[in-house]
């Protein structure tokens, strides 16, 4: 048995939008964290060179990388999200 014959293409986007979605808020606590550490936004944190700034500290780096990939998952996840809502214009 296929799982389209257990649930519908409209129901597995709902669900598959809605997962996305609670993903990007998630993304954008994180970043929000990170806004008030440091500040300042990532692109600003980048600009600035702040992991060096900071003597390349593990903290600092990990926070770099997490952020980078929290900002990186914002994007991700909206064009996948936009590009879903499409598909569902057409079906």
């Amino acid at each position: 048995m296929k799982l389209l014959d257990l649930i519908s293409k409209k129901e597995l986007k709902e669900a598959v939008l809605n997962e996305y979605e609670r993903k990007i808020v998630l993304h954008k606590f994180t970043d929000e964290r990170f806004k008030k550490k440091y500040g300042m936004s990532f692109s600003e944190f980048e600009k600035k060179n702040v992991v060096e700034e900071k003597g390349f500290s593990w903290e600092v780096e990990k926070d770099a990388m997490e952020w980078e990939h929290t900002v990186e998952g914002i994007v991700s996840l909206q064009e996948k999200i936009n590009k879903i809502k499409k598909t569902d214009d057409k079906n």
